[in-house]
């Protein structure tokens, strides 16, 4: 009885619903991305300081990737359709204040409203697509639509904010939520059916008050280190953000139902997997930012083109996390990992030779070398983390994934680009602390200029190169490292949805 089910075709409604979930998953993916290219727009506007133009760019990401692992339990615990709708409404909302807002500080409280609500959506999202299907194949099948909407909302994030720039004014990039959030809210509670796990356990306030912290004190104390120097302002904060992260690492273990569970880390596969979340999106966040100021105010292109030159890159991305898992059944998810990694590295370095004078077609060539990599992340990610636990934690394991490629995307900006920020202070011509502030400054000299722009690409070469290191040593694991029994998700996925005992793949 149960065989014969597990193959039966879902229906219509089990289609019409994967639809209708899509839509906040690329709104909530595309927002980490939509404002890399509109940022000179906003900064000519709003005119924030460097650390506020940070702040508006990562607090988004920030507030999803703190708050996820928290609200995929209270959608456990209270009904995930529930809490789509209510960070649907929420997620509206911060869109259409970050879309009016007379300055930065307000845009900032805007975009921490809408990071707070995609935090709900997310990990809701993933389980109440998991109860669309009851045909595992059909499931993963399902899954991976879910994880190429949400790769391509991130790729196609700076297309769709250049677009939009070359026709409105900047708030236009948030306007476009709204009625995709209201059409939403219509159809979810006719095509949608409530879920709730069946012992969910509570939620732990002080471990999401303590992750959450931890995170954002830290991430002040690079970004104040990196805009000013070091100083106690900076190193403060970041020793007790330490702090509170350990803290909240070792309560963790003292849990009955912890929001991280940490023995799923002794896996390699996974431990791999999750930081392949972390890490491209990290590598991918930063020089898509970077590389958006540079062909800009570097090279002096319109926002039109800029975003066009990012479009083959954005289509490679979405076609690889389609393609990945029909390749990796084939050549097993080391080896996958193992590309993923490589292919990354290599478009990172394709960056070097970008030059004041031109690089687009370095760029470009760029995107497209990395995007190989950045699609394989995506699906790997989401595949390994909802298949390694029973669908009663459906909304808590994607919320680890999901976290991973968030917190990445924020990290990214926060770190790289608070290195890039550092060599522009370090080699500028230290009139004013960006490249937008310094080429604003009236009666600047030309070579002044010329100095400013050779700082700011020096610092995309940086933050380019680190990045690329880090994937190199990552694929070099991979291959060593990592045994043959990672050859296919598969006994991750069937594990899961027959509720077998094991959690993770045997390395």
């Amino acid at each position: 009885m149960s065989r014969q089910h597990t193959h039966t075709s879902p229906g219509p409604r089990a289609w019409l619903g994967l639809v209708v979930i899509l839509g906040p998953v690329l709104l909530v993916s595309m927002d980490g991305s939509i404002l890399f290219l509109a940022m000179p727009r906003i900064s000519q506007d709003l005119t924030p300081t460097a650390d506020q133009a940070l702040w508006i760019l990562d607090v988004y990401g920030f507030a999803v990737g703190s708050l996820l692992i928290a609200f995929g339990n209270l959608g456990d615990r209270y009904g995930r359709l529930k809490l789509l709708m209510i960070g649907a409404t929420a997620f509206g909302i911060g869109s259409a204040g970050a879309a009016f807002a007379p300055g930065p500080e307000l845009l900032i409280v805007a975009r921490a409203l809408m990071g707070v609500a995609g935090a709900t959506l997310l990990p809701s999202a993933l389980a109440v697509l998991s109860e669309l299907f009851a045909d595992p194949r059909r499931r993963a099948q399902a899954i991976g639509v879910f994880a190429a909407a949400f790769a391509a909302g991130f790729a196609i994030g700076p297309v769709v904010g250049g677009i939009l720039l070359e026709r409105f004014w900047w708030g236009s990039v948030f306007l476009i939520n709204l009625p995709v959030v209201a059409l939403f809210l219509l159809l979810a509670p006719i095509l949608l059916r409530e879920v709730r796990a069946t012992r969910p356990g509570r939620v732990d306030v002080l471990s999401v008050v303590s992750s959450a912290a931890g995170l954002l004190l830290v991430i002040y104390a690079l970004k104040h280190a990196a805009a000013e120097g070091p100083s106690a302002v900076a190193v403060v904060p970041g020793l007790a953000g330490l702090a509170l992260l350990v803290w909240f690492a070792r309560r963790q273990r003292g849990l009955r139902h912890p929001l991280v569970d940490f023995s799923l880390f002794r896996d390699r596969v996974f431990t791999v997997a999750i930081i392949t979340g972390l890490l491209p999106l990290a590598a991918w966040s930063a020089t898509a930012y970077l590389a958006g100021v540079y062909l800009q105010s570097v090279l002096g292109l319109p926002v039109l083109r800029a975003a066009l030159l990012a479009l083959p890159g954005a289509v490679v991305l979405t076609v690889s996390c389609v393609v990945t898992p029909l390749v990796v059944a084939r050549v097993g998810k080391r080896a996958a990992l193992a590309v993923c990694h490589f292919s990354i590295a290599a478009g990172l370095l394709l960056l070097l030779p970008t030059a004041v004078t031109g690089g687009t077609g370095w760029y470009v060539a760029s995107t497209v070398v990395a995007g190989v990599g950045y699609g394989i992340s995506f699906s790997v990610v989401a595949d390994t983390a909802v298949g390694a636990v029973p669908p009663a934690r459906a909304g808590s394991a994607g919320a680890i994934a999901e976290t991973s490629n968030e917190l990445g995307n924020a990290l990214g900006i926060a770190l790289l680009g608070s290195l890039a920020a550092l060599v522009f202070r370090l080699q500028g011509p230290d009139l004013a602390p960006t490249l937008g502030e310094t080429l604003r400054l009236p009666g600047l000299a030309a070579a002044a200029a010329e100095e400013a722009k050779t700082a700011f690409a020096t610092g995309l070469h940086v933050a380019a190169a680190v990045a690329g290191v880090l994937h190199l040593a990552l694929g070099v694991f991979a291959v060593r490292r990592l045994s043959n029994s990672a050859r296919t998700g598969a006994g991750i996925r069937h594990g899961a949805h027959e509720g077998r005992r094991s959690s993770t793949v045997s390395p």
